[in-house]
């Protein structure tokens, strides 16, 4: 039986909350720290962005300005979000080496999950595995959770929710109105959940967190034994990950401002035009592209769609640079990036890149 840490960061400011793991993984990675189960809650609401994300696009910043929320963006894919202390985030970080661990994503949330399952259930609700990455409860979504990779360390973080406070959930976010955000937070409430909606009441924080011990060593078969951060994993957050996630560089990634409402396509002069589509298949994939005639000159792959590891999509960008907006083409360019890198996009396939990008062609001639 595999012996793992437990780390508790109890209630821990937004930025360690949202990224001590990764100083984990790295020390994982380089042989310096052992698997480890991380717990903690935040102590302050924050609002989190997905690795591909556009900042401008998909959260109101003024907003978050004017309140005083943090905005984090995480290493790994998904969504943008508001998070608080009435969630408890699980962080699993491991070596490609363990026995418990699969190394397919598909795989890894599956088996990880059974964990979160397992929790909701002895708390009394008839929780379910739901692929890709989610937990439901009679259809409604009450986790959610995301995968990466940061060497040879496999990660998987993810929440038991306590409450929803869906008014600031659907308030961070950048909307083109405010009808629409009604909409938004009403399907909110219809679709995504939480233990004191469900059950009534909020469980002890000490409770939830001693079932999630009970059900990784259950889940995973493996050992957990409580333990402190390490000198070298507070020093490789101080020196390495605090200044990545501090940077402004790495908050505006991921393709910058958006074109705007109602620009989607410019010409910018004869037959060269700037043009941004989204393509929704199992998750959204908005491409922006500059291109002359039929040939593409520059392009960028954003959504929050998973993509492992998560800088490949950039590597896919370059890929596809110079290519025809012809399905021939880009069917084999993708297909020969995605065969030859190994490059996993759990939930999609390669033909779905595909078809975002031939809606370049479609959106200036329509």
């Amino acid at each position: 039986m595999e012996r793992w840490r437990l780390i508790d960061l109890d209630r821990a400011e937004p930025l360690i909350a949202q990224t001590f793991y990764e100083a984990v993984a790295l020390a994982v990675d380089r042989g310096i720290s052992q698997d480890t189960l991380l717990l903690c809650q935040p102590s302050s609401p924050y609002v989190c962005l997905g690795f591909h994300q556009e900042l401008e696009r998909e959260i109101d910043v003024g907003y978050c300005e004017k309140l005083g929320l943090p905005i984090i963006r995480r290493s790994q894919g998904g969504g943008a979000t508001y998070l608080d202390s009435d969630q408890i985030f699980y962080q699993v970080v491991a070596s490609k080496g363990s026995s418990v661990i699969p190394t397919r994503v598909e795989e890894l949330f599956k088996r990880v999950l059974g964990a979160t399952v397992y929790v909701y259930r002895k708390l009394g609700l008839p929780a379910e595995f739901k692929p890709i990455n989610d937990v439901i409860v009679e259809g409604r979504k009450i986790s959610g959770n995301g995968a990466g990779l940061m060497g040879s360390a496999l990660i998987l973080v993810g929440n038991i929710i306590l409450d929803l406070d869906y008014d600031s959930m659907s308030r961070v976010l950048k909307v083109p109105s405010e009808k629409f955000r009604d909409k938004m937070a009403k399907s909110m409430r219809e679709w995504v959940t939480s233990l004191k909606k469900e059950l009534g009441t909020v469980p002890k924080v000490d409770e939830v967190k001693g079932l999630l011990k009970e059900a990784f060593e259950e889940v995973l078969e493996v050992k957990l034994e409580r333990a402190e951060p390490s000198e070298d994993e507070w020093r490789i957050w101080e020196e390495e990950v605090k200044p990545k996630h501090l940077s402004e560089e790495w908050l505006q990634m991921g393709g910058g401002k958006s074109l705007g409402e109602g620009r989607r396509a410019v010409k910018i002069a004869g037959d060269v035009h700037v043009v941004e589509v989204d393509h929704k298949a199992r998750k959204l994939i908005r491409v922006r592209a500059e291109f002359r005639g039929d040939e593409i000159l520059d392009l960028s792959l954003t959504g929050d769609f998973f993509m492992i590891p998560e800088e490949a999509a950039l590597h896919l960008q370059d890929a596809l640079k110079g290519a025809r907006l012809e399905r021939s083409e880009l069917d084999q360019r993708v297909e020969k990036f995605f065969k030859e890198s190994k490059v996993q996009i759990p939930g999609m396939h390669p033909k779905d890149f595909v078809e975002a990008i031939l809606k370049l062609k479609e959106t200036v001639h329509t």
